[in-house]
C-alpha cells in the first residue's frame, strides 16, 4: 500500500474519517496501536478508558499535575508495582492529579527529525518545501522549461542613462520590441521568477531604488523595495522564489562583500545573506541553477581575476570558490541554464590590442571545476548582459572603448547543448550597454 504524507500548518482537521497510528485499516476515530509516548499531554475535559492493557511493566512514577481536572473511567484500572505520588496530593477514592513523566510521539511527524518526504509550507520563504532525508528542498511546479517565453531587458547608458525596458521572444529571431519604462538606470542587476523580475537601478540611483515588472505584460517599473547596502555593478542570481545580489561596487569605488536576497513574491528591502568569498565588483554577470549561484570573475584589490565564487540559495551563508574562468576580467556577461553556466565577453586583462574580450567559457554548475571554452560572441564587447532559457543563451549590447568608442545594439544566441559560437538574433531598440536582462525560464526556474 503506498504511503501518503501530510503536511500541515499550526491547525489541522480531519473530520468524519477515521485515523490509524500504528494500523491500515483503523476501526474508530482515532485508533493508536502499539508504544505511546507523550511529551507535555494534557487532558482537558472528561476522559473515559474502557481498558487498560500492558500500561507499564516497570516502575511509574507519577508526579506534578496531569492538567485535567475531571476523570472519568467505565472500569477498574489496575496498577502493579510502586506508585510515587508528589507531596501535597489529596485524594478522595483515588488521586486527581497526575503527571505521567514520558514522551509521546507521532511517527514521521518531528521538527528535528522529519521523515523522508514529508512536506511543509515555509512561512519566511512563502514557499512549499519537501524533506530529501538531509535538508528541506523547495518545491518548483513547471513543465518543459525549453524554449518558453521571454526575455526582457532594462535600463543602461546610451545618449544617457535610460529607463527603456525591451523584450524578445526566445524561441524566434527577430529584433527587441518595447515593453515599457522604468527609472533611469544603468551598471544595474535583476533577478527574476516565472512571473515576475526584479531590477535594480544602478549606479546613478544612491537611492538603493529596486522595481519590478510583470514579465508576461507591459508597462513601467513598480516600486519593490530598497537594497539595505548601496552597490551596484553586482552580480544576481535566483530560484523561483529567492533572488540574490552578490557583491558589487559600492560608494568611492571600492569592492564590497555583501550578498542579500529578497523573496521575489514579497515587496520589501533587501536583507543580509552572507558575504563574498573575494569582495569582487563585476557587471551583471551572476548565474546558476534552481538551487546554487554563481558570479563570474571581476575586480577585486587594484586587480582583475579570474575567480568563479558560489553560494547556496536555500541557506544563507558566505560564498566560497569554485573554480576559474578562462582568462582575467570584468564587465562580463553570464548566462546559464539549469545544468550548464556561461561566463562572456567583457574586459580582458592584460589589455593591449585584445582589450575586450570575444569568447564564451563554460562550467557545469553540478560540480566545482574550472570553465573551458565554448566558443565566441560575433563580436569583442563588454559592459554587457545575457540571459538564457532551457535551450538558448543570449547576449545584449555592449561597448568598447578601444581602438574607438562603439555601443552596440546587437543581440547574440547560441545554443547550450552544443558548443560553438553565437549567432546574430536582431537588435535592441536602442544601442546601449550597462544594462540588465532576465527571462521567465532561466537556469535557477529548471525545477529541483
Amino acid at each position: 500500500m503506498a504511503k501518503v504524507r501530510i503536511g500541515f500548518s499550526t491547525q489541522f482537521e480531519l473530520e468524519n474519517e477515521l485515523v490509524g497510528i500504528g494500523t491500515d485499516n483503523p476501526t474508530n476515530t482515532l485508533q493508536a496501536l502499539g508504544n505511546i509516548r507523550s511529551s507535555d499531554a494534557k487532558a482537558i475535559g472528561v476522559s473515559t478508558f474502557t481498558t487498560f492493557d500492558g500500561f507499564t511493566d516497570t516502575k511509574l512514577s507519577l508526579e506534578g499535575s496531569a492538567g485535567a481536572k475531571q476523570h472519568t473511567t467505565s472500569d477498574e484500572i489496575i496498577i502493579e508495582g510502586t506508585v510515587n505520588v508528589s507531596s501535597g496530593t489529596t485524594f478522595t477514592s483515588g488521586p486527581e492529579n497526575l503527571t505521567v513523566t514520558d514522551n509521546f510521539t507521532l511517527p514521521g511527524i518531528s521538527d528535528d527529525k522529519p521523515t523522508v518526504g514529508a512536506t511543509r509550507f515555509n512561512e519566511n520563504l512563502r514557499a512549499l518545501e519537501f524533506y530529501t532525508g538531509s535538508e528541506w528542498r523547495a518545491v518548483n511546479s513547471y513543465a518543459d522549461m525549453g524554449n518558453r517565453g521571454r526575455a526582457v531587458i532594462y535600463g543602461g547608458y546610451s545618449d544617457g542613462v535610460t529607463g527603456t525596458i525591451d523584450y524578445i521572444n526566445m524561441s524566434s529571431q527577430g529584433n527587441a520590441v518595447d515593453f515599457g519604462t522604468g527609472t533611469p538606470g544603468n551598471a544595474a542587476d535583476s533577478v527574476a521568477s516565472a512571473t515576475r523580475m526584479v531590477y535594480t537601478t544602478g549606479g546613478d540611483n544612491p537611492t538603493n531604488e529596486m522595481e519590478y515588472i510583470t514579465m508576461a505584460s507591459g508597462g513601467v517599473g513598480i516600486e519593490f523595495g530598497d537594497q539595505a547596502t548601496y552597490r551596484y555593478r553586482m552580480a544576481a542570481h535566483s530560484s523561483s522564489t529567492r533572488g540574490l545580489f552578490m557583491g558589487g561596487r559600492g560608494g568611492g569605488g571600492t569592492e564590497v562583500s555583501e550578498i542579500e536576497y529578497i523573496t521575489i513574491s514579497q515587496l520589501g528591502n533587501s536583507l543580509d545573506f552572507g558575504d563574498m568569498h573575494t569582495n569582487m565588483r563585476m557587471q551583471s554577470s551572476g548565474m546558476g541553477s534552481p538551487t546554487r549561484a554563481f558570479t563570474v570573475i571581476g575586480y577585486s584589490a587594484g586587480s582583475y581575476k579570474d575567480e568563479i565564487q558560489m553560494v547556496q540559495i536555500q541557506s544563507k551563508g558566505n560564498a566560497i570558490d569554485f573554480g576559474s574562468g578562462t582568462f582575467k576580467g570584468g564587465y562580463t556577461g553570464a548566462a546559464s541554464n539549469s545544468v550548464r553556466g556561461f561566463g562572456f565577453g567583457g574586459y580582458q586583462y592584460p589589455g593591449g590590442t585584445n582589450y575586450y574580450a570575444i569568447e564564451i567559457f563554460q562550467l557545469n554548475l553540478a560540480s566545482a571545476g574550472n570553465a573551458t571554452d565554448f566558443g565566441t560572441l560575433s563580436r569583442t564587447s563588454g559592459y554587457i548582459t545575457g540571459t538564457a532559457n532551457g535551450t538558448r543563451a543570449f547576449r545584449f549590447g555592449g561597448a568598447i572603448w578601444t581602438p574607438t568608442n562603439y555601443i552596440y545594439d546587437d543581440i547574440d544566441y547560441w545554443n547550450i547543448a552544443s558548443t560553438g559560437n553565437a549567432t546574430d538574433f536582431g537588435n535592441l531598440s536602442e544601442a546601449r550597454y550597462d544594462c540588465t536582462a532576465n527571462s521567465d525560464s532561466h537556469g535557477g526556474l529548471g525545477g529541483f
